[in-house]
């Protein structure tokens, strides 16, 4: 999912921000010394380990930090929003590490980068680092928010080399093909002017996701997608072999897939190019990925029969992972609509209930469900990142509960309380 850029922040928000950082965090003592020191994710098998113990992840979708973090007014909203995931026992936050040709373009045109910019995504980095949070950072955006492919696409055809003016060349242009890859060494590459650290050495990031829900519908078959997800995520391990690596998939099954006809919300998710199992087999891929949307996918449904079909989604994919993938499986993205009909928070609640309770189920079995990520959390004064699934998590009590109490109940999993750091077990103490 994506909401649109903003262009004007009133001072307002600003104000938020300073307040809710003195109101909400005067009692949260940062001991760099303690947050600071972090080991690379690995994995066996179907679970992430993390200096020899499973690591399941409770995480969030803030895709706007790097924007945020451009300007010196709007960038105290990146402590705020790190802090408090933080402060909620969440240990990943997914985010852009892309803005090609856009307001605050990190990429100005091919392989020219605005400076200012990348310094704010070494911000967001070293923030992160001083929380205890780690980034899964995304590449590039399959749709048009913030450049995406289409941006890669009008530059070929601009400099008259593109073959084809079909958003789809993203993928079988070589010409756009070299371009992507440019923008991926530079940003693996990056010293950060901050920590002094590249990028592909930095553990903050806990991995890469190649784009953000690539879909080509101009090849069915899937063997157009299928081979620049070969190429591209080859050359990422080919720079760098420390970082876990993920696509970025819906999660649709393709024309050849069985699960097509019983797992797919319907016949149009076979026809997109993307194939959930074949694209996560891929070797170079470490972990699968997909997204949860049934009231986006469907129309009209009931509401007791979308909560089953959450259930029936994520189970599937699980069994994918432990049975045919052998890799863990993440949700990086899941959210409940504002424009349901009778929307009611209390909805939204059950439904993230729902993909806690199978991620907790999972993980009790040690299966390869890994992680969740919520689609999205804001800081106040943040209405023209919000989308319909945008929430402040700290301004509805039961839902801020609802995500810490997920938190403890993984965290007891995980070698139980008495091997994780003294802010989770206060945490998770003051719920029991």
């Amino acid at each position: 999912m994506m909401a649109g850029n903003g262009l004007f922040y009133p001072i307002i928000g600003f104000a938020s921000v300073l307040a809710f950082i003195y109101m909400s965090f005067g009692d949260l003592k940062i001991n760099l010394s303690e947050e600071t020191k972090m080991s690379f994710v690995g994995r066996n098998g179907t679970q992430f380990m993390v200096d020899g113990k499973v690591f399941y992840i409770n995480g969030w979708n803030s895709y706007w930090l790097m924007d945020q973090a451009v300007d010196e007014y709007s960038k105290p909203r990146v402590r705020a929003m790190l802090q408090a995931g933080a402060k909620m026992g969440l240990t990943v936050c997914r985010t852009w590490a892309f803005n090609d040709g856009a307001y605050h373009a990190l990429q100005i045109s091919p392989g020219r980068f605005d400076e200012r910019v990348f310094k704010a995504l070494d911000h967001v980095i070293a923030e992160a680092r001083k929380q205890g949070i780690r980034l899964l950072l995304s590449l590039v955006n399959n749709l048009q928010a913030y450049g995406g492919k289409t941006q890669y696409v009008n530059w070929a055809w601009q400099e008259g080399i593109g073959l084809s003016s079909s958003n789809d060349s993203f993928f079988f242009d070589p010409s756009i093909r070299i371009y992507f890859k440019n923008y991926v060494k530079a940003v693996l590459t990056r010293k950060n002017t901050i920590t002094g650290i590249e990028y592909r050495d930095d553990p903050t990031i806990f991995g890469w996701e190649l784009i953000n829900e690539p879909r080509c519908m101009s090849d069915a078959s899937g063997d157009t997608l299928q081979d620049w997800l070969e190429e591209m995520s080859a050359y990422v391990k080919s720079i760098d072999k420390k970082h876990l690596l993920t696509i970025g998939l819906e999660g649709f099954y393709g024309p050849n897939s069985p699960k097509r006809l019983t797992v797919n919300p319907a016949q149009w998710a076979a026809t997109l190019g993307a194939d959930f199992i074949r694209n996560s087999k891929i070797s170079t891929i470490d972990f699968a990925s997909a997204h949860i949307y049934p009231d986006h996918w469907f129309h009209g449904q009931e509401f007791e029969a979308e909560l089953k079909y959450v259930s029936k989604w994520m189970l599937s994919h699980i069994e994918d992972g432990d049975k045919e993938l052998k890799k863990p499986v993440m949700f990086t993205e899941f959210g409940f609509s504002t424009e349901n009909k009778n929307f009611h928070p209390s909805k939204r609640d059950r439904f993230f209930n729902t993909v806690f309770d199978v991620m907790y189920q999972s993980a009790r079995k040690n299966g390869a469900g890994a992680g969740s990520f919520v689609w999205q959390f804001l800081v106040g004064g943040m209405e023209e990142y919000n989308d319909d699934f945008g929430i402040v998590p700290w301004e509805r009590p039961a839902t801020y509960r609802l995500i810490t109490e997920h938190t403890c109940r993984l965290a007891r999993i995980q070698g139980g309380l008495a091997q994780q750091k003294a802010s989770l077990k206060d945490l998770c103490s003051r719920r029991r």
